[in-house]
């Protein structure tokens, strides 16, 4: 409430001084329409938001004024000096009860029933005494007030009760107000001075057109890009005065950049603040009844943003109750309350503002979603029957695509769901849907903060540099030379990449942008792997040569480039070169068209894994160019430490290791590797192995790789502390024990298992 009333006086000081300007003016020009209506409407402004904020002193001086004003209006009343000087004296009167309120939050004693009493006599026809205009009025004496309640006349509406009412809130000529951000200029732990401050918030706050402040923006924009450059020129020299003069440059340029970011920032309740109106109102019209929570409403985002999401929010809000919620009669059917619920939230996570719009109505069904589509034409039989429910439920996104059965002014023209999409790409962002069948649906936007700046990996892809925003990156991998090969698998000519079990869809940068060979060129030589997602979608991005991750100012492009669908933007790097800032959702969109026939041969290649009984296992070296496997079930992590935290209990190798002692056993001992040098190195590496609470350290020189291992291949020649033997990556592996192999270690591991079965055994 205190924002709100410091608001309040911020604009309705600027309003009087624009006030006193027009009804000077309107006495030259007394049958001005304009400066009239410009009169009345900031009286009518002033008077509605002190009813709304409880200031009954205030709002009857002005309805009492606008009275007046609606006479003039009208034509049953000439504007004459009288009458101006009247007016004058009700706008000082406004202004010393503004700084009454500024002083201590209350109306204080200023005096009004005088001013209203002139307007009055006016109004009857008789001559109304009128004190110096340009003083303001003087408070009433303390003792000379008897304490009584205030008596309003017969001609005085009485104050409202207070009421959240839009046209209250956001008055009418407020419009301005979307077009200029109000900055606070007060120092921080300041209070208004006791006297003489008559215009404390006003003088402590300004308003900025947003061009300047876009402006501002595109100039820091330029500092960051010139602190880019200087910085990378200090990484490569050795003058120390250099590196200190970047490093103090790198600071102001951050703080300046927060600075401005923070102008620019605005509360996401400034596009909310109509919601409730066009939920009313959709409601009533679909008969409904809907419920409407909204959390999260101070999330802030960059005001551009704020008008860029405005729209598509407003679509997804009313879909929600044309399409999600049910009539009363159907939720009551159905066992559900009679009101639906309609919840906004907005959060941050992950660099980015969530905003998202859920409803507890009749959620999407896939195979309605999947009916249509086939009706229209936008996708076959059979590239359904390879779709997953997820996938069918995305289709709504579409280009055309509805399933209302009838057009109406609400819905049902096919244009929605797409244009939401690419409103919300466009600026950066990803939309997404979860549904359940009778439970709800969720709709899910992700928003940067800002357009201006962001941070981005750069990557070299076919001697071309190129920029993967942060916000789309989960992960790197690397694929050395000995790797590149037999790392991609092909699932229906279709590159992948195993990434912990699961399987990842591969794409070529240098494919899609049609700037060299395809994916198989990733596996000619070193590769990495940027892992990236695409609204629900996660592939791995091949390039040539990762560089680094800085903070790059986004700069737009022309149209001819950005009708190509593959850039969001564009950048200068440290080093002066220009980078293209990749579209990771078009790209998705683009080279993984084929992603529910992917999907379904990915599903076919598991089960056909399951069947052969294969498993994921951790090969690790032990020492005379020794491979051993064991379970990746078994693994609980990797850890290195060092040789000198090793120490001896009952003559067994222990560690001290998150808060316990962790027992200790080398696989080159227990398979009696020969030739084996007695000196440790510096650090150990670790297989930590976990069951039932209790942990093992398994002590390797390496880490090789996680294969499948399929048990149809199996060896059944076996050695102490072996199972076997196999063929992985064309070397022979011996399959490890690993039971023995903690037995060696820690020889009461499995008592607590065996207790167990005892138990059991005595309970039966």
């Amino acid at each position: 409430m205190d924002d709100i009333v410091r608001e309040f006086l911020v604009e309705s000081h600027e309003n009087l001084d624009q006030l006193d300007q027009d009804l000077v003016a309107l006495e030259e020009a007394p049958g001005s329409r304009e400066l009239l209506g410009s009169v009345f409407r900031t009286i009518h402004t002033i008077k509605g938001t002190s009813g709304f904020l409880a200031f009954s002193e205030l709002e009857r001086v002005t309805h009492a004024g606008e009275n007046l004003l609606v006479e003039l209006r009208d034509g049953r009343r000439e504007m004459d000096g009288p009458t101006t000087d009247l007016l004058l004296r009700l706008v000082d009167t406004v202004r010393a009860i503004l700084s009454a309120i500024d002083a201590d939050g209350t109306e204080g004693t200023v005096a009004v029933d005088d001013v209203i009493e002139a307007i009055a006599a006016l109004q009857r026809g008789e001559t109304p005494v009128v004190v110096d205009a340009s003083a303001p009025a003087a408070p009433v004496v303390a003792d000379a007030v008897p304490a009584a309640p205030v008596v309003v006349v017969a001609d005085v509406e009485p104050a409202p009760a207070p009421s959240p009412a839009p046209e209250v809130v956001i008055p009418a000529q407020r419009t301005v107000q979307d077009q200029r951000i109000v900055q606070d200029q007060r120092p921080a732990g300041a209070t208004p001075p006791e006297e003489g401050g008559t215009r404390a918030a006003a003088d402590s706050s300004i308003r900025v057109d947003v061009g300047l402040l876009d402006a501002l923006m595109r100039q820091v924009g330029e500092l960051v890009l010139a602190r880019n450059q200087i910085s990378r020129l200090a990484t490569g020299a050795d003058d120390v005065e250099l590196a200190r003069s970047a490093q103090r440059l790198n600071l102001i340029a951050g703080e300046l950049q927060e600075g401005v970011m923070k102008t620019r920032m605005q509360p996401i309740e400034h596009v909310w603040s109509k919601m409730p109106r066009i939920v009313r109102d959709l409601a009533a019209h679909c008969d409904r009844e809907v419920a409407l929570e909204m959390t999260g409403g101070d999330t802030e985002l960059d005001r551009s943003l704020l008008e860029a999401v405005k729209d598509p929010l407003t679509h997804l809000v009313r879909n929600a109750v044309d399409h999600g919620i049910e009539t009363t009669g159907e939720r009551v059917a159905a066992g559900k309350p009679a009101k639906g619920k309609l919840s906004l939230r907005a959060y941050h996570a992950g660099g980015q503002v969530i905003v998202e719009i859920a409803d507890d109505g009749r959620g999407i069904d896939p195979e309605k979603i999947a009916a249509k589509a086939l009706e229209r034409g936008l996708r076959t039989a059979e590239q359904l029957a390879a779709m997953s429910t997820t996938e069918v439920i995305q289709l709504v996104f579409l280009a055309g695509f509805s399933t209302a059965e009838a057009v109406t002014n609400v819905s049902g023209r096919g244009v929605g769901m797409d244009v939401v999409r690419t409103k919300i790409e466009a600026i950066g962002g990803a939309v997404d849907v979860e549904s359940v069948v009778g439970a709800g649906t969720v709709w899910r936007l992700g928003i940067p903060l800002t357009l201006a700046i962001m941070p981005a990996l750069t990557v070299e892809c076919a001697g071309d540099l190129y920029a993967v925003p942060q916000v789309n990156l989960l992960e790197l991998v690397a694929l050395d030379t000995q790797r590149s090969r037999s790392a991609i698998e092909y699932v229906h000519a279709s590159p992948v990449y195993r990434l912990r079990g699961d399987l990842l869809p591969l794409v070529s940068l240098a494919g899609v942008l049609h700037v060299g060979p395809g994916p198989e060129a990733g596996t000619e030589g070193s590769s990495v792997i940027a892992v990236v997602q695409a609204d629900q979608q996660r592939f791995g991005l091949l390039v040539d040569r990762v560089l680094n991750t800085e903070e790059i100012v986004v700069k737009p492009l022309s149209a001819r480039i950005k009708s190509i669908g593959t850039y969001a933007g564009a950048t200068v790097l440290g080093d002066g070169r220009v980078a293209l800032i990749l579209d990771v959702q078009s790209i998705a969109r683009r080279a993984l068209t084929s992603e529910g026939e992917l999907a379904r041969a990915a599903r076919q290649v598991e089960e056909a894994v399951e069947a052969r009984d294969v498993v994921q296992v951790l090969v690790v070296g032990i020492g005379h160019g020794r491979r051993v496997a064991m379970p990746l079930a078994s693994v609980a992590r990797l850890e290195l430490v060092r040789s000198e935290h090793v120490e001896l209990v009952g003559g067994r190798e222990v560690i001290q290791y998150r808060g316990t002692i962790l027992p200790l056993a080398r696989l080159d001992r227990v398979l009696r590797v020969p030739g084996r040098a007695h000196e440790d190195p510096e650090e150990l590496l670790l297989v930590v192995y976990t069951h039932a609470g209790r942990s093992v350290g398994l002590v390797v020189d390496e880490i090789v790789d996680i294969v499948d291992d399929d048990a149809a291949q199996h060896s059944d020649i076996e050695d102490t502390g072996l199972l076997g033997s196999t063929v992985l990556g064309e070397r022979v592996t011996e399959l490890l024990d690993v039971r023995g192999a903690v037995l060696a270690a820690d020889p009461s591991f499995y008592d607590a298992d065996v207790l167990g079965l005892e138990l059991v055994g005595a309970g039966r």
